[in-house]
């Protein structure tokens, strides 16, 4: 990792995922000048001042020139904007990836946008967040021991796969390498169907005549089942939109879970239920205890 070093390197979306890579990437002594890219000013001029970056670009074309990496970690809706602004201006031999919540969408917009410079984009998704957003909730061991999926495209070099590989890891991360299209299933059942029903599960509360005492009297479980509704509203629509054939095939599955035990309620059957909670409740503890194992974390 002392080889490593990036003298210049340009984030798109200085929030919580951005702002995190770039304390990150400071504290692991990998980077020179971090370069901030957002839609706010003021939201810039805030992460320059909690040092989180060292300049402000008013624009992707005007951070591009003599960047090492540009990273884009602004909604993925946006990608297609950036990467087509970017295409002009970017240089040979910088690298371009990202940190979206999906793969298949941003792989076709830069397929799309950057035409045969698309070769420089290399796809990732770091598995970690918070339920606060903006620059401010950023961390600079947000991805300890976290997992970054790679979706390497068959354009690019092995050298620029490595570099991103080599960016991450340098956070504490380790790196997986999956297909698109596996992880946006993957990530449609476990990430954004969850984040779906927390919001789901707020609203219904909130919109009832009597949201007032029902919060008040809400306790542990409806707070951590309920946690990520507190996510950047912005970012998780941009997500559900992306990925909405394999979250729509979630949701209908889902809803066909929850159609028999609305059955098995309706009906009495203690013992149908029971089975299975105890199956869910099985397969919670072992992966808990996985997961534990695994990272030395709370099951």
């Amino acid at each position: 990792m002392s080889a490593l070093h990036f003298p210049r390197i340009v984030i798109v979306g200085v929030g919580l995922i951005g702002g995190s890579l770039a304390l990150s990437l400071r504290r692991a002594g990998v980077v020179g000048t971090v370069v901030g890219v957002g839609r706010s000013v003021a939201s810039l001029e805030r992460a320059k001042a909690l040092g989180v970056i060292d300049e402000i670009a008013t624009s992707i074309e005007a951070a591009a020139r003599d960047a090492s990496l540009i990273v884009l970690c602004a909604p993925v809706a946006q990608n297609f904007a950036l990467l087509h602004a970017l295409e002009p201006h970017l240089q040979p031999g910088t690298i371009v990836t990202d940190a979206g919540s999906t793969k298949s969408d941003v792989i076709i917009a830069a397929k799309t946008a950057l035409g045969d410079k698309v070769a420089q984009f290399v796809p990732a998704h770091p598995i970690a967040g918070r339920e606060l957003s903006g620059v401010e909730a950023a961390l600079n061991d947000l991805y300890l021991d976290k997992k970054v999926m790679l979706c390497p495209l068959q354009e690019n070099s092995r050298a620029d796969v490595a570099a991103v590989r080599a960016m991450w890891e340098a956070t504490g991360a380790h790196c997986h390498v999956i297909s698109a299209v596996q992880h946006d299933a993957v990530f449609a059942a476990v990430s954004h169907l969850p984040h779906v029903l927390a919001f789901a599960m707020v609203a219904q509360v909130a919109n009832a005549e009597d949201a007032a005492m029902k919060l008040d009297f809400a306790g542990g479980g409806f707070r951590d089942f309920t946690r990520i509704a507190g996510s950047s509203p912005e970012m998780w629509r941009d997500i559900c939109i992306a990925n909405k054939d394999a979250l729509l095939r979630e949701l209908d599955t889902y809803e066909a879970v929850l159609g028999h035990l609305r059955k098995q309620i309706r009906d009495g059957d203690g013992a149908a239920l029971e089975r299975v909670f105890a199956r869910a409740s099985d397969a919670r503890l072992k992966w808990g205890a996985l997961r534990a194992s695994a990272h030395n974390v709370e099951p």
